[in-house]
């Protein structure tokens, strides 16, 4: 019996990058079927809602999504729909891996590095958001509890046993924000005490983001909170090449999502120009999630020789070609 993915297409270029790590999975001989679902401004224009009832009950029942990227507007308008798919599943662990592909245009050649960030809590939690009726003054709170962050911590110390990776580095601001960046250095420092195995370390974000950017190689697993990940997470992302070679995965108890973690970029929409890496990368991280590691690794090889080789990658890569030209080579090389 063949296992069924929900796949919500997404905004702008999210239908034609999805469309292209779909490709690739089935040339890869994934046997999935799938349920597609809209979410964010296409499912606002079809339904008049931004998340519909129908692609909630598809998404539990499945219990796995790929996802493209869905448009957030900036500092108005309504709720990322990323934040309220972690929410409403409780996807409290947020992966984020990237590693250094030759043939990019990254500064570096040997970055491998995964930011385990809390996706529930803290600053993107929403709670007490509110602007004064004069517009003078803003307010939100930020809220870590000590469930959720030795679930955090826990999850990537187990990730990292579980992978052969050495080191786990809790990145915080206890400094300063005593209260809860400290509760989560103190849970961090309970739990790494039960995996002796692995080095532990412990990082002001500030300083984890200089030692980033000038020794990447210092890292390997970060564990950190909500807004201190995102951020951390695509500081990464510019080492290896940018938002466009880093896929994310959203896990949970019962259910997981993985997607594209760059925007919609309306502005080249339906010109195919994308480069649809992310998403394949985020449907590695769906196929070794389901427990399909030959094919992730598959599907690994021949992106990665098409990267090298520079054979049709897209402008960001240093090529010239777009992403159907981009998603064949990947595809005759499997």
């Amino acid at each position: 019996m063949s296992t069924k993915i929900t796949v919500i297409p997404g905004d702008g270029i999210g239908p034609d990058i999805v469309k292209s790590a779909l490709e690739i999975l089935e040339k890869a001989g994934c046997d999935f079927e799938y349920d597609y679902v809209d979410a964010g401004l296409t499912a606002l224009e079809k339904t008049g809602e931004l998340l519909p009832q129908a692609t909630l009950d598809t998404i539990a029942k499945n219990a796995v999504t790929l996802k493209g990227p869905l448009t957030t507007p900036v500092g108005e308008g309504f709720t990322s729909i990323n934040v309220s798919l972690r929410q409403h599943f409780g996807l409290y662990a947020n992966l984020r891996p990237v590693k250094s592909f030759k043939g990019t245009q990254a500064r570096y050649d040997n970055v491998d590095i995964i930011t385990v960030r809390e996706n529930t809590e803290g600053m993107y939690s929403g709670l007490g958001q509110k602007v004064s009726d004069d517009g003078s003054e803003a307010e939100a709170v930020s809220k870590i509890t000590r469930e959720g962050a030795e679930r955090i911590v826990r999850f990537a110390y187990e990730l990292a046993q579980r992978e052969g990776r050495k080191k786990v580095t809790a990145v915080h601001k206890a400094n300063i924000l005593k209260s809860t960046s400290g509760l989560f250095l103190k849970v961090a420092r309970e739990v790494a005490e039960e995996y002796p195995d692995i080095e532990s370390a412990e990082m002001i974000v500030d300083a984890a983001c200089m030692r980033l950017v000038m020794n990447p190689e210092d890292f390997d697993v970060i564990v950190t909170t909500n807004l201190f990940g995102d951020i951390l997470s695509d500081l990464c992302a510019g080492l290896v090449g940018g938002l466009g070679m880093a896929p994310g995965a959203n896990i949970g108890k019962d259910c997981a999502i993985f997607e594209a973690v760059h925007g919609s970029a309306p502005d080249i929409a339906g010109k195919n120009l994308a480069n649809p890496s992310s998403v394949i990368l985020a449907s590695i991280q769906m196929l070794e999630y389901l427990g399909l590691p030959e094919k992730a690794e598959k599907i690994t090889k021949a992106l990665a020789d098409v990267i090298e080789s520079g054979d049709r990658t897209t402008r960001d890569l240093g090529g010239s070609h777009g992403t159907t030209d981009f998603t064949q080579a990947v595809i005759e090389r499997l």
